[in-house]
Formats: C-alpha cells, sequence, structure tokens
C-alpha cells in the first residue's frame, strides 16, 4: 500500500465513529438523505468550525422536522486533518459507498478545493463555509458549489480599507503558507493600494506553527504602521499572543486580524484583544433572533457560535429547503432552486446566490471592546461600519468563473 493509498483509507475510517444519524429522525423506511462534513477535528481551525459545524447542522435538520420528502436525515461528519488527499478520499468514499447526497465544511481551503474536486466529478452539491478562497467562486467555480459565510474578497474590503483610510497606510504580512493566506493577502493588497497605502513586507508561516516572534520582529522592523494577520484558528491566536507579549499594539503598531472569530476573543481574553478591528457576516448578538438561535448552540458548546458554524447552519438548511421545494435530491434539480430561491434564515433576509455560488450575505466591521465596555458574557464587539452584500462580495466574473445565471 503506497503512502497515499494508506493515508486515504486511514482518513476514510476517521470517518466511521463520527458518521451517526442527526439528532432527530422521522420514522421512516426511506433511503435517508445524506450530508457529510468534512471538518477540522483536532487542528487549527477546530474551533472555528470542528464539531460545532456538526451541531448547527442538526439545528438545521431539526428546523425543517427532521426529514424531507419523507425521508429521515443523516449528517455524517469526518476529521479532513486539513489534508486535501485524506479530504478527497472520504469526499470520494462517501459519494461512492455511502450515497451521500451532499458534501459540507471543507476547513482549509487546500482541502475544501479538493472537495470541491469531487463534487464536480460526482456531480454533487457542496456547501462551502470553512474555506474562503475566491478560488471557489473563481477560476475553480462549480454549478454545485455554494460558498456560505464569507471569502478573502469580503474580509479584505472590509479591514484593508477602513484601516488604511484610518492612517494605517503602510502594511507588512504574516501570511499562512497555502491559498487562503495567498488569497487574503492578494485581496487586503488590492484595498491597501487602493486606498492609497503600500506594503513593505511579508512573510509566510507554516499552517500549525507555535512560535512567531521572528515573524513578529521582521515585521516591527520593516517601519510598518499595520501588521496584518492572513491566517487564522490557532495561528492566529499564537500571533496575537506573542504581539502582546513584545507590546506592539502599545508601541505603536497597529494589528489587523484578517480572520478572526469570536472563539478567538473568548480563548485569547478580551484585554489581550481589546481594540482589534475584524469582519463577519454574523454575531451572535446582532439581534432577537441571533441571540435566540445562538442560546440553541450554546447550550451545548462553551463559546458563542462563529461565523463559519452560523453559515453551516445557513447552507444546510437552504440545501434541504431546496430539496423539499425540488421534490428530489437530483442534484441539477436543486442546484437550480438554491440559485433562484433568496437565502431566509435567523440572520439571512432575502439573500441572493450569484451563478458562481456566492452567498452575498450582510457584513459588518466589528472592533474589540475593552473589558470597561463590555458589560456581559460575550460582549464582545461594538460596531464600526456595515457593508451590503452587493458592495462586500466581488463580481461575478472578478475571478475567472465563467457560469452564468439562467
Amino acid at each position: 500500500m503506497n503512502k497515499l493509498t494508506r493515508r486515504a483509507t486511514l482518513g476514510a475510517l476517521a470517518a466511521v465513529p463520527l458518521a451517526r444519524p442527526a439528532i432527530l429522525r422521522a420514522q421512516s423506511s426511506s433511503k435517508p438523505v445524506k450530508i457529510g462534513l468534512l471538518s477540522d477535528m483536532n487542528g487549527p481551525y477546530r474551533a472555528n468550525g470542528g464539531p460545532g459545524n456538526r451541531l448547527t447542522a442538526e439545528l438545521a435538520v431539526q428546523d425543517v422536522g427532521g426529514s424531507v420528502l419523507g425521508r429521515p436525515i443523516e449528517i455524517l461528519q469526518a476529521d479532513e486533518q486539513n489534508k486535501p488527499d485524506v479530504a478527497s478520499a472520504i469526499a470520494r468514499q462517501w459519494v461512492d459507498d455511502n450515497g451521500v447526497d451532499a458534501l459540507a465544511d471543507g476547513s482549509a481551503t487546500s482541502s475544501g478545493l479538493a472537495v470541491q474536486q469531487i463534487a464536480r466529478d460526482k456531480k454533487r452539491i457542496y456547501l462551502v463555509n470553512e474555506p474562503a478562497a475566491t478560488d471557489f467562486i473563481g477560476k475553480q467555480c462549480s454549478p454545485w458549489s455554494f460558498q456560505f459565510s464569507y471569502d478573502t474578497y469580503m474580509l479584505a474590503k472590509g479591514i484593508g480599507s477602513a484601516l488604511t483610510k484610518a492612517g494605517g497606510d503602510t502594511w507588512f504580512f504574516i501570511t499562512a503558507d497555502y491559498e487562503f493566506g495567498y488569497s487574503l493577502q492578494r485581496n487586503t493588497e488590492a484595498f491597501i493600494t487602493q486606498a492609497g497605502g503600500k506594503v513593505l513586507g511579508s512573510v509566510r508561516a507554516p499552517l500549525g506553527g507555535a512560535d512567531y516572534s521572528t515573524y513578529l520582529l521582521q515585521a516591527k522592523a520593516s517601519g510598518a504602521k499595520v501588521i496584518g494577520f492572513a491566517n487564522a484558528g490557532t495561528d492566529l491566536q499564537n500571533c496575537l499572543k506573542q504581539a502582546a507579549e513584545f507590546q506592539l499594539a502599545e508601541g505603536g503598531l497597529r494589528l489587523a486580524t484578517l480572520l478572526m472569530v469570536i472563539s478567538d476573543v473568548n480563548s485569547l481574553g478580551i484585554d489581550i484583544c481589546q481594540g482589534l478591528v475584524l469582519t463577519n457576516s454574523f454575531y451572535w448578538d446582532l439581534t432577537d433572533k441571533t441571540r435566540a438561535w445562538s442560546k440553541r448552540f450554546t447550550d451545548k458548546f462553551d463559546h458563542p457560535p462563529t461565523m463559519q458554524q452560523a453559515g453551516c447552519y445557513a447552507g444546510v438548511l437552504h440545501y434541504l429547503k431546496a430539496v423539499k421545494a425540488a421534490g428530489t435530491t437530483d442534484t441539477e434539480a436543486v442546484a437550480a432552486k438554491m440559485h433562484a430561491t433568496p437565502v431566509n434564515d435567523f440572520y439571512n433576509t432575502d439573500v441572493r446566490i450569484d451563478p458562481n455560488g456566492c452567498v452575498r450575505h450582510k457584513t459588518y466591521v466589528w472592533q474589540v471592546k475593552t473589558p470597561a465596555e463590555s458589560k456581559y458574557k460575550w460582549d464582545f464587539y461594538k460596531p464600526v461600519a456595515t457593508m451590503d452584500g452587493s458592495e462586500a462580495f466581488p463580481p461575478p466574473d472578478m475571478f475567472g468563473c465563467t457560469l452564468k445565471g439562467p
């Protein structure tokens, strides 16, 4: 058995303990409608999605009544380890041997793109909620793929423009060394340049790193006013911890978190994160509806839901509604219904989906509060700006996708 086959087999076996039915299943002898989540269960993005994505998918199943077309709904989840070969092997096995109707999640962009290729080849719906690169809606777009939650263009526009216009006109990037990081840096650089700023330098850091001191010292020595962290998860947390140890913010440097989620603030503490600016499409404390839904989540988790976890719910719910409306799980029919029907749930109202699969959520720029400003548990953010979905996300043909609408 060669190395690739052995890793793929181990990846497929890793799915078995997690492949159990969803919380609610209709009493039916019909073949289940199956949705498979490829997630980071133990790596740097576990808190961003991970087990929380399974819970939010199951909440979506609950909210459609536990069944669709008289068939029970089954949620599977496996650890794709942020490895493209493992992710593609599990996805292929699920479709070929388990009859999975739709794939979801994807975690790291590299593994998500591998899943997208399998979904395209096997003609399966793919609900992208963690991977962020614009390749998913660009040159590698698929008629069956839908990028919920966010993308790197949206993240870059919110932060790159805002901080540059606010005087942070010179930047240095610490970038995750794979496509997600490259895409995030490229898009942010474009908005920095548009706003009259410039980039003085950058370094690429491997995924899952622990020591960022050398990179931080390079950034400080560059003379840049802003350090842009084009990474996420525990990698970002480690950068922010060490930046606090070096007292970089106290020395006048601005720290730009290009993808920070609420679990990062929860883990690091508001004292370390205070003043940081971030962009997202979901915040638990936004409305009465987001607070009510988030309570369902936090009854089972020790932190409020992230943007990616809310996006997983939105994607699974929209898919199941489309299956019901189409009267079938046929991929072409369901994809057509998903494109034709606006996204509506507890935080989206009539959100349209572009032909390339881009879901145009309303987007928010936030600043982390100071400890004195925070009045109750998880009261972390104060608003800076709001962007409509038409403004926040890229034009459909910007990154090379040639798919057209009906």
